[in-house]
């Protein structure tokens, strides 16, 4: 998914231009500049995975570590495991990237195709573009597998940042699996996701609809609708789907923003024909702001 800030001023100029107009014709935004939603989308997933320290890890194999499959629930959790879930968020609230990483293997695997290194470079990143992000995790359910322990968790994030006099605010929702060996977070999947970016005085308000998965080849339907009365104000906006990779993390692309001639966007998708992970995204925008959200789409078999 892409970075959708740098289109704000345009939009701007767009509705000035043409508040008394329909507009007769696409405009195409790019996306040269500033950092990519995605980035900012790996990075949300990254504390969310920093459930356990050294000696949580050996305290919770001590508990109920055996060799088969047992599920737990958050109300039967051991103290050593909500304790560090407290000091994996106050770590990230101290932007402490070093001490976020040390919980992570060096052979760390991602369901995205990611490593550490690169994470560690987007969640710096992130964090210096929002200083003020506040994180909190739960515990979903967890269990142990053998000698690993499983741990689901939901993370929740929300900041704001002032950018050319403009205040940004984001807002997201993690939910992802993480198995640890030993004292270290070896692999994790992200389950679902969602997050929305706002700007201006009133921008729209969102609803999106989207199954959390579809089966390779299924069709979908994704409907971003606002929920205010849109009455005689021009909305423009696009949806855009993408697969989840690295090089989609990093590279910026271009857009085109169209007339909407109804109160959101209402698309009919088709998976793709092979297992991966998407991101579908919409920009929706008036005159008194603008408002993205961008969802996971997991294709399975």
């Amino acid at each position: 998914m892409r970075n959708f800030l740098n289109l704000v001023p345009s939009a701007s100029e767009y509705f000035s231009s043409r508040r008394d107009k329909k507009a007769d014709q696409a405009i195409v935004f790019g996306f040269n500049c500033g950092q990519s939603i995605a980035q900012m989308l790996l990075c949300l997933t990254v504390v969310s995975a920093g459930v356990l320290h050294q000696g949580a890890a050996r305290a919770i194999g001590a508990i109920g570590a055996t060799p088969q499959t047992i599920a737990q629930t958050p109300a039967n959790a051991p103290a050593p495991l909500t304790k560090v879930l407290t000091e994996i968020d106050a770590a990230a609230n101290r932007r402490d990237v070093k001490a976020v990483m040390a919980f992570y293997s060096p052979s760390f695997t991602h369901s995205d195709g990611l490593n550490s290194r690169i994470m560690e470079k987007a969640l710096t990143q992130l964090w210096e573009r929002y200083p003020s992000l506040n994180y909190r995790t739960e515990i979903k359910s967890w269990k142990t597998e053998g000698s690993a322990i499983i741990a689901e968790t939901i993370t929740t994030i929300a900041g704001t940042q002032k950018k050319d006099g403009r205040e940004l605010s984001l807002k997201a929702t993690i939910r992802s699996q993480q198995r640890f060996e030993g004292e270290k977070i070896v692999s994790q999947e992200i389950l679902a996701e969602q997050t929305q970016l706002t700007s201006g005085q009133n921008p729209p308000t969102i609803q999106v609809n989207l199954p959390e998965q579809v089966k390779v080849g299924e069709e979908y339907h994704f409907d971003a609708i606002v929920r205010e009365p849109i009455g005689d104000d021009i909305l423009i906006g696009t949806v855009l789907e993408e697969p989840i990779t690295e090089k989609t993390f990093f590279n910026p692309s271009e857009v085109e923003l169209e007339l909407l001639n109804s109160g959101g966007i209402f698309k009919v998708g088709k998976a793709p024909a092979t297992p991966e992970n998407l991101w579908v995204s919409a920009v929706l925008m008036r005159q008194g702001g603008i408002a993205t959200v961008s969802v996971r789409l997991r294709v399975v078999k």
